[in-house]
């Protein structure tokens, strides 16, 4: 489903071992998803958005997001026609949100689950 730009849940483990020297120390990973050559990431502290530019992907930046950061949040179900969910997350300071999309398969409850325990601390 990657091939059609909809992210998808990526194992914790193999997360950990790609990512684990973008954690701080005591840092947990608590979720990953990907998106063709991107991915991002919740942990305990943090959104943290891999983005690999370029042809090759070599050159990648890593935009970390303190979840205090984030004013609010909106998740959109997959219908019946339309395959996929999408979260929406609007950051303060700027003016549109980051918008990704999930395949069906993912359970974006689950996602709402983690932004809404970290956001409202």
């Amino acid at each position: 489903m990657a091939l059609f730009g909809n992210a998808h849940r990526v194992d914790n483990d193999e997360a950990h071992k790609e990512f684990a020297r973008l954690l701080g120390e005591g840092e947990q990973l608590r979720a990953a998803y990907q998106l063709l050559r991107d991915s991002f990431l919740f942990t305990d502290r943090r959104l943290i958005l891999v983005d690999k530019q370029g042809i090759t992907g070599k050159k990648t930046e890593y935009h970390s997001i303190p979840y205090r950061s984030i004013t609010h949040f909106a998740v959109e179900t997959a219908g019946s026609f339309d395959l996929d969910a999408e979260l929406k997350i609007w950051v303060s300071g700027a003016a549109m949100p980051i918008s990704k999309n999930f395949t069906k398969g993912v359970d974006i409850y689950e996602v709402q689950a983690l932004l809404s325990e970290f956001v409202t601390r």
